[in-house]
């Protein structure tokens, strides 16, 4: 069964609409690189909107009512927002799931390392990468430095054109025969992912000023043996010393202070259009950016509905949803017994009874048919660029391992909505059954009784650190969801 190309079908009124919403997009991910980032972001944009923070409401009491839209955010790294809707909370939510966690390598924390005058941070990478991907790029510091005294100070170095960039060095290829013939996996270790941060000694212009004569004879015995090591300091690690004294300077941070940073490593630059004819977007961060800024997007642009419409961006999915910021933590629970308090409805029963009837999309990229490794996808079931918004009815690995499977009845419905408002879409696996697999936040939502499904955008280059979707692909998923929302029940 053949799906076609969304292209074809727009016209000018149409292109524009398409046009505008992937510029915006394109922004966004060229802006928001880190999960505190998009935070930011999102909740500037939505209380522009009338959405009120549910902590505020929490502590005023504030009754709840049809169409009022609130928001909870937990820890600065994940999200809910909620538009009340007509019927009870206990009738179920529809809701929009995402991850706003990318690929990556995180700066360790005791990182600052001098050797043969290279100044030089730890690293550790963060989710599935190919580790040989990330050298000889241009690199960006995002993130957050918490000073003991509760001052966090913001680090956004290399994205600006006057800002330096930083970088993991490779061997030459003239000295590079046994690197070459090394596995994939081995090519570059994880601990050789050290970026380079300075080359630079530390030098003090003018030195002190000379002592008197008699001043110094008097002092010479007692001091000479002092000075003698002082001198040996002086002589160690000027350029990590260097690079102290310009964070000393910039940010008013001790080395010390790493203890209690936060800073992910990115590749430096904007995210750009691709292709001759602009079909597609090159930028990091996709997976899932993607489908969380569509997500909350077609929540923006969505009407009151009869059920309660919910949009979760969640931490830590590429590392297995963990934490108190995953989604295996309970915040999102949490939110919805209060949201039920304020609406006047809540009790344990009550809350099972809205988790169990709720309908889900778990949106993550699906892995584009790429023409040059064609012997990893199965064409039947592998999704293309610019073919529309993707389904996969289940993920997990070979024999479906670590898989929520939507059942058929609630997939039947999902293609209902989806043809009455015009949405392309074609459904597809994660590869080859006996090729690999991966899996989305499904599994864990599925836990409450509740349909759900994989949805999202086909990715070419998913985990690098330049991926590249199809901007038709973008605007038909953000219909998707706006067709979700407003139209799927129990």
């Amino acid at each position: 069964m053949e799906r076609k190309n969304a292209w074809e079908k727009y016209d000018e009124k149409e292109l524009k609409k398409l046009n505008a919403l992937c510029d915006e997009y394109r922004e966004f991910i060229s802006e928001a690189k880190t999960e505190r980032e998009c935070i930011d972001r999102i909740v500037n944009e939505i209380e522009k909107d009338g959405y009120k923070e549910l902590e505020t409401l929490i502590n005023g009491k504030t009754k709840l009512k049809a169409g009022d839209k609130v928001y909870s955010v937990w820890m600065n790294k994940s999200i809910c927002m909620f538009r009340i809707g007509k019927k009870p909370l206990s009738e179920g939510l529809n809701i929009l799931g995402a991850h706003i966690d990318s690929p990556r390598m995180d700066v360790k924390q005791n990182p600052l390392y001098e050797k043969d005058d290279f100044a030089y941070l730890d690293t550790h990478y963060y989710g599935g990468v190919k580790k040989y991907q990330w050298v000889t790029l241009p690199l960006a510091l995002h993130g957050v430095i918490v000073k003991k005294d509760g001052t966090t100070v913001e680090v956004n170095v290399g994205e600006d054109e006057n800002d330096p960039v930083f970088f993991v060095s490779d061997l030459l290829i003239h000295l590079a025969q046994e690197q070459l013939d090394k596995k994939a996996a081995k090519v570059i270790e994880g601990e050789a992912l050290d970026i380079i941060i300075g080359n630079k000694p530390l030098t003090i212009v003018g030195g002190p000023a000379k002592a008197s004569a008699k001043a110094k004879t008097a002092s010479t015995a007692k001091t000479s043996s002092k000075a003698k090591a002082d001198k040996k300091e002086e002589t160690k690690e000027k350029v990590k010393a260097g690079i102290l004294d310009i964070l000393k300077q910039s940010y008013g941070v001790e080395e010390e202070d790493f203890l209690s940073a936060e800073i992910e490593v990115v590749p430096a630059g904007k995210a750009r259009d691709a292709g001759f004819d602009r079909s597609m977007i090159l930028g990091y961060g996709q997976d899932d950016r993607v489908c969380a800024f569509t997500s909350y997007k077609a929540m923006l642009e969505s009407p009151v509905c009869d059920r309660t419409t919910v949009c979760i961006l969640v931490d830590k999915e590429e590392i297995g949803s963990v934490g108190a910021t995953g989604m295996q933590s309970h915040f999102f629970e949490n939110a919805v017994a209060e949201l039920m308090n304020l609406c006047g409805d809540y009790s344990e029963l009550n809350l099972r009874r809205c988790l169990s009837r709720s309908c889900m999309l778990s949106s993550d990229v699906s892995a584009g048919f790429d023409p040059s490794y064609e012997s990893c996808f199965e064409r039947k079931n592998a999704s293309f660029l610019g073919k529309g918004m993707v389904f996969n009815k289940f993920t997990g690995a070979r024999g479906k391992s670590g898989s929520n499977d939507a059942n058929a009845e609630y997939m039947a419905r999902i293609r209902d909505v989806m043809d009455k408002d015009g949405v392309t879409y074609q459904t597809a696996e994660l590869g080859k059954v006996d090729i690999g697999g991966g899996g989305t936040i499904a599994y864990i939502l599925a836990l409450y009784g509740m349909n759900v499904i994989d949805s999202g955008v086909a990715v070419l280059n998913m985990h690098a650190p330049w991926e590249a979707t199809n901007k038709a692909d973008i605007y038909e998923t953000f219909k998707g969801y706006k067709a979700f929302v407003k139209g799927i029940s129990m």
